[in-house]
């Protein structure tokens, strides 16, 4: 059965609990919530995970694998109701004074696997910063460190999830969609995520919502999942017309 997540920004306990009772919502179809662990804001995604659970028991915190420190015990290792990670590599922080450590995905997802066997770990899938058959060489050494399923970096056209479609036909996977409203977003993930947008792409909200939908179909279609990450857009605005995908 297709799972549904959102993805949203724990900038602080008020509000994340605000816009987790507008999904709630607008978008009652979703059954999780995924939380991305952002260095400008105080509240790491697994402290977060202790208001989220409340309302998505079904929460998802992102764990930076730079961050973790050997020499202490892992994020979540006290959070007795916790059940799935997403494990990514992390950039490095733009604050020099911020430390990190020399991990991998795989070495973190190989660590959790040992001390804490009982998570469902999930990893990273980017088709955009290295060839395809890098990245699908790091697929596979992901799942042989731990990784029961993938979070895609989010995909901007039909081709491109079709293909990725097909790279990944075997695998447990959420299929990232967001919207990229007006030049200066769509300029963020090409310089920053290296992400090549078709030539025909729009970036008006509507096409970004007629986009989704078709999206969400394919998904649908093929009994995978998705992530929604609704930045810089009304949670309603967005979320409330991908709605209809569902009630048929």
């Amino acid at each position: 059965m297709t799972r549904i997540s959102v993805e949203l920004i724990p900038r602080d306990r008020n509000h994340i609990i605000s816009d987790m009772k507008q999904v709630k919502e607008c978008f009652p179809i979703a059954d999780s919530i995924n939380i991305p662990d952002l260095m400008r804001f105080s509240l790491r995604s697994w402290n977060a995970f202790q208001i989220t659970s409340s309302y998505y028991t079904r929460s998802i915190p992102h764990i930076r694998a730079i961050d973790i420190n050997p020499d202490l015990p892992l994020p979540g290792h006290d959070i007795n109701n916790l059940q799935e990670i997403l494990v990514i590599q992390g950039d490095p922080p733009s604050d020099f004074n911020k430390h990190t450590y020399p991990n991998s995905t795989e070495s973190i997802l190989r660590r959790y696997r040992r001390e804490l066997p009982h998570l469902k770990l999930y990893a990273a899938f980017d088709p955009y910063r290295r060839s395809p058959k890098e990245e699908l060489e790091h697929v596979l050494s992901k799942k042989e460190a731990g990784a029961s399923g993938f979070f895609t970096q989010p995909i901007f056209d039909e081709k491109m999830l079709e293909l990725c479609m097909d790279w990944l036909h075997n695998k447990t996977v959420f299929w990232g969609l967001s919207p990229v409203i007006g030049p200066k977003s769509k300029s963020y993930w090409e310089i920053t995520n290296k992400v090549v947008f078709p030539h025909n792409f729009e970036t008006s909200l509507q096409a970004n919502i007629d986009f989704a939908k078709k999206a969400l179909q394919m998904i649908k279609k093929t009994n995978q999942n998705a992530y929604l990450m609704p930045l810089r857009v009304k949670l309603t605005t967005y979320l409330s017309p991908l709605q209809e995908i569902f009630q048929n």
